[in-house]
Formats: C-alpha cells, structure tokens, sequence
C-alpha cells in the first residue's frame, strides 16, 4: 500500500531534482498552495480531514515525465494525486496521503485535427477553451464542453465524467471521447478506446495519469439562443418533455431558478481603477428562466409553440443575447455570498418539478439552481447556499447540502460526483460501475497508489459525513435555523476589509491561471491571482504569514490586468495587488525590489528612471524641430523617461508626427518627470505623489487643456491615477489625455496622403496593456499601421483585451530571466502568424520584447508603431535596437548584483574593509574565532543577529569601497557611475534592514571562515 509522505528523504529529493529539474518544487510554502480545490470546506470538517498537503508538486511536460514519475512512485510506495485545473468541489485532488501532487497543465499540446473523420487528438492537460479556440480557426468546434470551459481540462472532465453545454445532443463527456492514453502506475503506456474507455471514465485519477484524448469534433456554427421563463418548475418539466417528444434538435438546454435570476439581476457592478463600469442593464424577469441553444443552420421549428404550449413566454433577444455571454460566468453571483455551500445532483428529467418543489419547501435558505439537461433524459442541478464560511454557523448550513442529495435520491436521482468528500456515496454515484473501477484499480494499482482514499474515503471525515446523512432530518432542521445576515467586512490585521472580502469571494475557479504571465512565467500556484487570494484567507486565519517571499509576490505582477477580464466574478484583482504593495512596503516596511530603489533615489534627483542627467531630458528634439514646439499650448506632448533618454526614435517620430498633422504643441523639456507609474507600483506611494504633483504644476504653467504621451504607462498615469490622487489630494485637475495613436487615428485624411515609402512587410500589433485593458485604446494603432504602405497586417491569437503581456517592468526588476519567458511567448505568437515585425506603441514593451528576442533568439523584428509610420513619411528615424539593449544590460547587471548571493559576494569582497571599519572591542571578539576552540560553532547563531547592529555604523565606512566594487561587476556609463555616490547610499539605507535576513545565512560561514584564514 502506498505509504502516508509529507516529506521526503534528501536522497528522494536529490532523485526527483535528478529527474525533473526545475519542474519539481519542494518549497515547504508552495506545498501549501495545493491542499485544496474549489470548494471551501467548514472549519470542523478541516479538522477532521486532517493534514493534508504534497511533499512535491511536479509539472510534467510529457509522457516520458509521467513514466518516469511513476517508476519513482512505485518503487519508494508514493502517492500520486493527479491534478489539472482544480476546477472540481468533490476533493478530487486533495493530498490526504502526501505525497505528490502531478500537474498535467503541460500536457497541452494538440497532435492531429482530422478534418475528414472529425477528430482531435490533444493532450489530456489542454483547457477546453483553449482547444475551442485552436478549432474555430479551422472552422471547427468540440461537440460539448463544460461550464468551467476556462480552466477546466480534457483529461480533468474525462476522469469526472460530466454534463455541460452540449450534452443535450452529445450526453456525458464520456461521450464526445473515442480513446485515452493512460500511464499506469506499474509505468506502463495503456490505450483505452471502445468500451473499455468507458471503464475509465470518471476514475477520478485513481487508475493512472490520462496523457492523451482523441475525441469527437463538429462543424463550427454559430450558436443561437432562446430564452424562455416559466413561472414554475412543472412549467419548465413541460417543456422540456415536449421538447424530447416533438425531437428538436437542439444542442444544449440549461436553465436557473428565481433565486438565481435575482441575483444576477443584483450582482455588483463590475469595477475599473476603482470606478464602476456603466453596461447595459439586461433585468431578468424573477422566474424559471430556461434558455435554449442550437446551430444557426438547424431548424428548429416547433421549438418557440412547445414552450408556449408548457405555459412558459419568450424573452426578449438581448436576454437570450446575455445569458449567451454568461456561459462560463456561473459563480459570478458568488459576490453577494461571499461563500456557497454546494451541492451538485443528477434527476430523471420527469422528476425535475419533484426535486425542486421539494427544495424549495424543506431548504428555508435561499437556494440558487443551475440546470443543464443530458440527451438521455438525466438533468444536473447544481444547488448552491449563499452563507459566509467566516461564520460558524457555516458549520451547521453546510449538512444543507447533504438534504438536497437525500432529495434527489427520493426521486431516483443521485449526487453528482463522489470524490473524497463524498466516497461513502461512491456506491450510490457510480452503480454496478463502481465494481468496475475498483476491479480495474486493483489490476492497474495494487498498491493503492493513485490518489488513495478516493473512492474509500478519509477515516473520521467520511463517518461523520456517512453519520450527518443519517441524520438528516435533524441536520437539516438545524441548518435551516444557520442562516446568515449580510457579511460585513472590516480591515484585520492590517489588510483593508473590501480585499478580505474579494478573497473570500473568489470562487478559485482557476480562470485567471493559466493566462497570467506571472503564472506561466514561473510555473507555480502561488502565482496565481488564485493563489494570491487563497494566501490572503490564511494568512488571516493564522495558517501563514506576510514575508518578504509573499511581498515579493505580490510586487511581481505584471499590472497586465489579464486576470481582470478572465475573472468571472468580476472581483478588481490588479488594483487590490496595487494598494497591497503599498501597504507591504510603506505600511509593514517589506522590501520592495532593490532595483528600485535605485530608481526612486534617481526619481528624486533627476526625475527619471535611467539615472541619466536631467538637463539631457530633452536632447531628443531635432534642431529643425525645436523652433515648431510652442512655449505655451493646448496640447503637450509628454514623452515619458524612456522616450526621451533611450529610444529616442519614440519621441521624435511622435513630434513630427502631431507636426505634420498640424498640431500645435509645447513639451515641458527639462522640467518633465517620470510619470512616476514605477514607484506606484514598487509601492512607494510618497515618492509618487511629489512626482505628480510636479509634473500637473509644470503643465498647468503652460497652459496645457490635452496632454498627449506615446508611453501607454504615462497614459495610464495621466488618464487614471493623476486624476484620482488629484481628486483625493484636493488637487484641481481638468487635464484631457490622448495617446499619439488616438490623436493620429483622428487626423488620417491630414496624415495619409504623407505615407508614401513602402515598407513590404508583414507586421502584426502588440497591444500594450496599460492602454488596452487599462483604457481600451486598440483601433487607433491598427489604423496607423494599416496605413503603412506595402504592409500585410495579421492579427496575433490573442489580441486587444485578449492580448498577453510583454512581461515589463516588475517582472522584469525582478526576474529578467522569467521575463524572457513571457515575453518570449507573445514573440512565438507573433512568429506563429508569420510577422516580420512586432509593432509596438509602447517604450517599456518595446524594451523587454527586444530584450526577449535577443535573449531567446527569436527572429522578430520589434519596431516602435511610429518611428514606423514616420519612416514611411521618409523621415530619417534611426533603429534604437541596439541603444535599448545596451541601455537595459546596465540594469539587468545592477538586478543580479543585488541578488542575495551575489551582494554575498559583494560583502565578503569588502570583508578587509569591514573588518578595519568594525569597533575594536568587534575586532578582538571576531579573532576568539580563529583561537579559541568551538567559538566559531557558537557565533553562527550569533552573527545574524549581530550584523543588524554593525552594519548601520560600517556601511559609511565602507560604501567608497562599495562603489568601486560596484562599478567593477557593472558596466555603467559615465554620467551613471558619477552619480552612484548619490544613489547608492540612500538606497542602500533603505534595501538593507530587509536584505539582511536573506543574506545574513548565506554570509555567516563564510565569514567565520575567513575570520579563520586571516
């Protein structure tokens, strides 16, 4: 039998680093990130649950990895709990045993699309919706998929099993799917297909790792839809029976309950920055609302007379319309919770008014429903309990769940899944094919290997659960009595009460995984907004604390605000993370990355990022220029640090280019900062705010009404952030803000007839984020490019709101090399579809994706958007490639340097120095080191406690020293090294109490052996 692991031996360890490299994490931490899935449990049921976290956590990229992974298994007895997109609520990959944690979500790759037979062969680890959207470009569609499509994985709803949209004509997964590779935990290869794949299906990862589907495809069509209410469940049965008896042909039919369409008619605002976003109200009538889906070329005649003919009416076409778009968006109405308990039953279709009259009159706690109808006439109602798990009442509402199970088995249904949470219903779930399973697991598994305890459950957790069943009457007269008034959330520990909220809140669907690059860039769920919100709720209740690996965390996302449009509850994930930096560096004096530091000791000096002189800012203007830039105007062009110290060619091209479209324009030269978008998101809010108010001062003497930038950031800043800290500070502020593309785009039949000079290329657009998603400014640069004579433009796969991120800025302060990854990714994109040239209307994405593109060796030519256009008027623009890459290699220089190990290195190479600048009383203690006998076991404790004392009074001491190692292991410019004695101290200050601690282990031994050499 597979043995209980929550650690393993330094040999097991050495072994699995041997096999998987940097795919396998041991980190005690980040262990503690998978211990759990979608559902949130009752603090009584954790208990009783128990320990329950990985020793490891292993990404596989191939089947070779999974071969290898379960010969290790086998040999040393491992559990192996496969997981995907967590996506479930049945405990699923809950690692009672220890153990390993596989994650397949690399096993994404798609073999073969066969167009003639109308199959694909993928990964098991492909996301559903990723796999859509690979066929719709050939004019293909997967045959059904279910609602958690986003995240969820085709190996994950095989081995569930499930219903969702699309099973009203192609049934369960099982299915859709014609084979399956599985690896067996003996490491063998197995090809399940025919009937033996239904002895697979819904194994719950108990039998092996499924690595590869081949299933059913169709013809892409567009899907239409019509909504329909009925004032009561026999209505909707009705209709649904008719239906089945006149066979129209549908595709899918799902449906919700009165409660559920209150409350989406109620579900907040979404918000943008802090300010909500105005749509177009779409109230659903408070009634059975049962919408119905089919291909635009079906006929589907008789459809609207049946639902009459049931008592139900039709709704208007924007309902049907947004109930289309609210497909995968489910738990949305969470925000009203914060918590659900669920429970998720299948019902023979003529006992679906049965079941629901009977909720409605046992459960005194509103239930919302969800339906979604099978072809062989079974209908899964998901139920969900609006309660707050922070209440202990939770405890007593959660048996709730097990009375709406004990419903649907009165009326011939059963639960939907089992899982560990449910293995005591395992029998009642699966039939006469539990026996199946449990056959087949002890041939493939005989040493209960694979996710064990899944189907036998976890000791005290399943009887007091088998024991609650039986007591349900009493249960549920006490549940009924634990309702909940709405939760407030206040500020504990230090964290603001609206984030606490959206932490609990967050359904940890996994929707806003897979595409944030600082996920993808470094692999591991802490990453995760997810994982980000699941910390947050422990941290509160004490299972872990805010460090300075956390703050980091939290520092290193890209501000992309991908995870924003991918959320499906709406939650303002990017702006939470920006008031947390500020609260962890300002508040709590965390570290934030010590690269900046540097920059905010720059900011303060010569108001811009690059450590360059201030009164060089405006050395970007051409001499035939100048006399054209007005003193005072009411439109100034802003262009930012970059721009104006790097890549020039950014701010001279936007110059002529608002020149040439006749616009008339004043810079504020040597007196224009940074925009200061650096030190917002470092989480230095102060060196921010001076800034601000610098920058609105210096525009409001020139009289300025439109400030134009061509750095999206400084849009952004100038857009958003100004006016809101305008408004807070009692700043007056009534600045209009475009970005040069916007200004062009409006200017076309001026700027036009001027692009005569070809440039035969094939170019594609980045859109950069902190106008795309920030602002929503995507047409504009299109329009400029595709007036480039010569150019054939395509369009990248993910684009607009879509669109990944080049990985600047903090990931790249932070990681340079994790932000080669990213941004290598949306270069690979940009290859993919042929282009030539990336065009960029970003300074700081242009930067990092000509950094990636060096780095990685990708052949894509990354230019700004207008240099380009400018080029094409036949202006001379020189290529600023290789200024930026020489330009940012100081930087990437400074950041390793700063690095725990290498400021080790620098430290122990100053050692003589520190040594003559320590008190003398210091030095005749460090010698007793060298003499006396054990002394040096004894200051190994003793050190890392000393070191903060003494480094404040040697630090000055030694820093000409520091400087002059610093500029050895640095290739600075001049003009950078000049001014190192002013930067380098203040930021040194401030980056050292918190550095300490990391480089204090590393530093100690080495010291004391260098006490002992000399």
């Amino acid at each position: 039998m597979s043995q209980q692991i929550f650690e393993f031996s330094e040999q097991q360890e050495k072994e699995l680093s041997d096999l998987f490299g940097e795919r396998v994490n041991l980190s005690r931490r980040e262990r503690h990130f998978y211990n759990h899935d979608v559902g949130a449990l009752p603090s009584m049921a954790k208990k009783l649950l128990g320990k329950a976290e990985p020793a490891a956590i292993i990404k596989l990229k191939d089947e070779n990895d999974v071969v290898n992974l379960m010969d290790f298994a086998s040999r040393y007895s491992v559990p192996v709990v496969p997981r995907a997109g967590a996506t479930s609520g049945y405990g699923g990959v809950i690692p009672t045993k220890g153990g390993i944690i596989a994650d397949v979500g690399r096993l994404n790759h798609i073999y073969d699309i066969d167009r003639e037979q109308l199959t694909a062969t993928v990964g098991a680890g492909i996301v559903w919706e990723k796999l859509e959207s690979k066929l719709n470009h050939v004019d293909l569609s997967v045959c059904s998929l279910p609602s958690s499509a986003p995240a969820a994985t085709v190996g994950g709803w095989l081995g569930q099993n499930g219903l969702g949209y699309g099973s009203y004509e192609y049934g369960w997964s099982q299915d859709s799917m014609l084979s399956a590779r599985l690896v067996t935990p003996e490491a063998e290869v197995r090809e399940f297909e025919g009937n033996d794949l239904q002895t697979i299906a819904g194994n719950l990862g108990a039998l092996g790792i499924i690595t590869q589907v081949t299933l059913k495809i169709r013809p892409r069509r567009q899907t239409k839809a019509v909504s329909a209410s009925f004032e009561n469940p026999g209505a909707l049965q009705k209709a649904l029976q008719l239906i089945d008896e006149r066979n129209i042909a549908l595709w899918s039919i799902s449906f919700i309950n009165p409660g559920f369409a209150d409350m989406k008619n109620r579900a907040p605002q979404k918000l943008h920055h802090g300010e909500p976003i105005v749509l177009e109200d779409t109230d659903l009538p408070k009634s059975y609302i049962c919408n119905f889906f089919y291909p635009d070329n079906r006929n589907v005649d008789g459809l609207e007379d049946a639902i009459k003919e049931a008592g139900g009416s039709i709704l208007p076409e924007q309902i049907s319309k947004h109930e289309t778009g609210e497909w995968f968006r489910t738990m949305k109405v969470k925000r009203l919770g914060p918590s659900f308990i669920p429970a998720e039953v299948v019902v023979p279709q003529d006992k679906v008014s049965t079941v629901i009259n009977e909720i409605n009159e046992k459960i005194s706690l509103p239930v919302l429903i969800e339906g979604m109808v099978s072809r062989d006439g079974e209908v899964v109602l998901l139920c969900f309990i609006p309660h707050s798990e922070r209440s202990f009442k939770f405890n007593m509402a959660f048996s709730l769940g097990l009375s709406i199970i004990k419903i649907a088995e009165d009326s011939g249904g059963k639960m939907y899944a089992s899982g560990l949470y449910f293995a005591g219903q395992a029998e009642k779930v699966y039939g006469e094919r539990l026996k199946q399973l449990m056959d087949i697991k002890k041939e493939l598994d005989p040493s209960d290997i694979m996710n064990p305890e899944i189907f036998t459950g976890r000791g005290l957790f399943t009887s007091a659960l088998s024991m609650a069943g039986k007591m349900e009457p009493l249960m549920r007269l006490v549940g009924n009595m634990s309702g909940v008034d709405k939760t407030e959330f206040k500020d504990q520990k230090n964290i603001p009460g609206d984030i606490i909220s959206h932490a609990y809140t967050c359904a940890q669907c996994g929707y806003c995984v897979n595409e944030c690059d600082q996920y993808y860039g470094r692999g591991w769920e802490s990453q995760s907004p997810r994982g980000k919100w699941f910390f947050i709720k422990e941290y509160l209740a004490g299972r872990d604390e805010i460090n300075q690996e956390q703050t980091d965390t939290f520092l290193a996302c890209t501000t992309c605000e991908l995870c924003d449009v991918r959320c499906q509850l709406d939650l303002p994930i990017e702006n939470s993370w920006l008031r947390l930096r500020e609260n962890l560096v300002q508040q709590r004096g965390k570290m934030t990355f010590p690269p900046f530091e540097i920059m905010a000791q720059s900011l303060n000096k010569e108001r811009n990022i690059w450590a360059e002189y201030r009164q060089g800012r405006d050395e970007w203007v051409p001499e035939d220029l100048k006399p054209k830039i007005k003193e005072k105007a009411d439109y100034a062009y802003f262009a930012g640090c970059t721009a104006s110290f790097v890549e020039k060619d950014i701010a001279e091209a936007s110059a002529r280019m608002l020149s040439d479209a006749g616009i008339d324009f004043t810079i504020l030269g040597k007196e224009e900062s940074c925009c200061g978008i650096p030190m917002l998101a470092a989480g230095k809010w102060d060196v921010f705010e001076n800034i601000m108010k610098m920058n609105v001062g210096n525009m409001k003497k020139k009289g300025v009404k439109t400030v134009i930038t061509s750095c999206p950031a400084c849009w952004f800043v100038w857009h958003t952030y100004y006016r809101q800290w305008a408004e807070k500070l009692g700043i007056d502020y009534d600045f209009e803000v475009k970005h040069y593309s916007e200004v062009l785009a409006e200017r076309m039949d001026v700027l036009e007839p001027k692009l005569k000079v070809p440039l035969e290329k094939t170019v594609t657009i980045h859109d950069a984020c902190h106008m795309g998603r920030a602002g929503g400014i995507y047409e504009p640069p299109r329009k400029l490019a595709k007036a480039i004579p010569g150019v054939e433009y395509r369009e990248m796969e993910h684009n607009r709101e879509n669109g990944h991120c080049c990985g600047s800025v903090l990931t790249l302060v932070d990681e340079p090399d994790v932000a080669n990854v990213i941004g290598g990714v949306r270069l690979k994109e940009a290859e993919a579809v042929g282009a030539d040239i990336m065009l960029a209307a970003c300074p700081c994405c242009q930067v990092q994706l000509r950094v990636s593109a060096q780095k990685s060796n990708i052949p894509v030519d990354v230019q700004d958007l207008g240099a380009t256009v400018a080029r094409s008027m036949g202006y001379d623009i020189p290529d600023t490639t290789n200024d930026a890459l020489a330009g940012w290699a100081v930087f990437e220089q400074m950041i390793y340097l700063m690095k725990p190990e290498n400021m080790t290195n620098l430290m122990m190479e100053l050692m003589p120095q520190m040594m003559e600048a320590m008190p003398s009383y210091m030095r005749g203690m460090m010698k007793t080191v060298k003499y006396v006998p054990g002394m040096d076991k004894l200051m190994v404790p003793m050190m890392p406690k000393m070191m903060p004392m003494l480094l404040p009074s040697l630090m000055p001491k030694v820093m000409p020293d520091m400087l002059e190692a610093v500029t050895r292991h640095v290739q600075m410019p001049d003009y950078m090294e000049e001014q190192l004695p002013d930067l380098m101290p203040k930021a040194m200050e401030n980056l050292m109490p918190n550095m300490l601690p990391h480089i204090a282990p590393l530093l100690t031994p080495r010291m004391i052996e260098y006490i002992k050499q000399n």
